[in-house]
């Protein structure tokens, strides 16, 4: 296989001799050298960009999902009405701490708790509950009053306490929360965004380092003075440039599609997404710094992305999830970059409010890079 770009390209020489500039087996590598990088950098970005078909396979996947739940879930109108129940005593039910035996029986009505007041009160404001009741007392509940269904868990919940005849149902105190209604989709564009980038840079650099495996182009770069760091560095540089490409042709695309809402800092957003970038394709490259068949790096590319795509809260939430799903979500990385990115969109936060989140998937892929250089092998 002949590879384009120079810095692939294993230069003629007689055997047994060892190139200008070539590294002799046995000699120490040389320091960091950006202009090799820049050389590898440039080479990968162009076989990329002539491969057609996966480019644009990049961009439409993505906006054609967003579409599709769109157009499945953008109706509304749920018939589940969901009241969320918040500081509920341990030594009882959801049910018996708030008087609501009359609601445990309506198929309709699912009772949800709710582990932050401040978060619940957004989810009323934002459509997300119906209502919101506060435990232990049960004196004091949370409507949107411009939710049809708030209105109706209203009439229910008073007409269950009237029943159960505590609290007296003129001691409630009834708050409101307003706020413009959360559609599915408006939920689920930062997790779609965040799943796309993660497909993108675990296949972009495990797949095809693999495949420079197997084909014999790394065994060439070895006779180069190239590192195996210098190596790692440029392929997550042309993977980092390729997916943020990628990723603004989706933003954009979908925001013509969908009226999505963007409230908090692009800044912000923009960061949030290139550290968890940076984390994936890291640990693509822990995948492929060793294996030799693309058959095997796919299997286990797969391993690794169908539990973070399913436990990161990309498609639903991971609040009415089992406790052990729960505190597996918090292993993946993929849910660091979910939070930060509907914090951003949803909640208007700013840089400093997604800063753990950020800090967090920059330490990940420091260490994830380190691990990858060490495990690298050329042959």
């Amino acid at each position: 296989m002949r590879t384009r770009g120079a810095a692939a390209e294993a230069p003629d020489h007689a055997p047994g001799a060892h190139a200008p500039g070539a590294h002799a087996p046995g000699a120490p590598r040389a320091t960091l050298s950006w202009q090799r990088i820049a050389a590898i950098f440039a080479a990968r970005n162009r076989e990329f960009y002539r491969d057609t078909a996966g480019l644009i396979w990049n961009i439409l996947m993505p906006v054609l999902m967003i579409v599709a739940f769109a157009f499945i879930f953008g109706s509304g109108g749920q018939p589940l009405l969901k009241i969320g129940l918040v500081d509920i005593p341990d030594s009882a039910s959801a049910s018996e701490a708030a008087h609501l035996d009359g609601l445990v029986g309506i198929a309709a009505v699912q009772l949800i708790p709710v582990a932050d007041l401040d978060a619940g009160i957004a989810k009323v404001a934002r459509h997300q509950l119906d209502l919101l009741l506060q435990m232990p007392s049960a004196g004091t509940y949370w409507v949107n009053p411009k939710s049809p269904n708030g209105e109706i868990a209203e009439r229910l919940l008073l007409g269950s306490m009237a029943l159960a005849d505590k609290p007296k149902p003129t001691d409630i105190e009834r708050k409101t929360a307003k706020g413009e209604a959360l559609s599915y989709a408006d939920w689920a564009v930062p997790g779609v965004l965040a799943m796309n980038l993660m497909f993108s840079s675990l296949w972009g650099v495990g797949w095809v380092v693999v495949r420079y495996r197997k084909n014999g182009v790394l065994r060439r770069l070895k006779a180069t003075p190239l590192t195996a760091l210098e190596f790692l560095i440029a392929q997550i540089l042309s993977r980092l440039l390729v997916v943020a490409a990628s990723s603004l042709a989706v933003y954009a695309g979908a925001a013509l599609l969908l009226d999505f809402p963007m409230r908090g800092s692009y800044l912000a957003l923009a960061l949030i997404y290139a550290a968890g970038a940076l984390c994936m394709i890291s640990l693509g490259l822990i995948v492929a710094s060793r294996l030799r068949t693309e058959e095997l790096a796919d299997g286990l590319l797969n391993m690794l992305s169908w539990p973070m795509l399913l436990l990161s809260g990309v498609w639903f939430s991971m609040e009415g999830a089992s406790a052990a799903a729960q505190a597996m979500s918090y292993l993946m990385p993929l849910s660091y970059l979910v939070q930060g990115a509907r914090a951003v969109m949803i909640d208007g936060a700013g840089l400093l409010d997604v800063l753990p989140q950020l800090t967090l998937l920059l330490t990940i892929a420091a260490i994830l890079t380190l691990i990858a250089a060490r495990l690298f092998r050329w042959e």
